[in-house]
């Protein structure tokens, strides 16, 4: 769906997602997906998935999220373990700790927290 090196990581459309959480849904608990999934509207409690996620610009997300590979364009609060990578756009913000493969934070994002970089990232 999305690769850092390719120029297109920021062509995701509606799509290329099974579920999309719209901006006035306002989420309470464990969000559990394997297929694509992006998040417009609030969620507060745990996401914990195997596939990709997308935290859309003015999404808020209060939460730990474990994923394949995290694309925040909005606002997340918690930790955020991802297999592959953790992409955080100028419009994104992320107050927590990161772990990832890869991590890339664009001019403009705002990151508060501890930035670990390892090849096998366990929850």
């Amino acid at each position: 769906m999305f690769d850092v090196k390719d120029s297109d990581f920021f062509d995701v459309e509606e799509e290329d997602f099974d579920t999309i959480l719209a901006p006035d849904i306002n989420f309470r608990g464990t969000i559990r997906f394997t297929k694509p999934f992006m998040i417009r509207g609030t969620v507060t409690g745990s996401i914990d998935a195997t596939s990709d996620l997308v935290v859309d610009t003015n999404a808020v997300v209060t939460a730990g999220i474990n994923a394949s590979r995290v694309l925040v364009r909005g606002k997340v609060d918690g930790n955020i373990v991802a297999r592959d990578v953790v992409f955080v756009t100028s419009s994104g913000a992320v107050n927590g700790d990161i772990l990832s493969k890869e991590v890339v934070l664009e001019p403009g994002a705002h990151f508060s927290g501890k930035c670990t970089m390892t090849q096998n990232p366990v929850a």
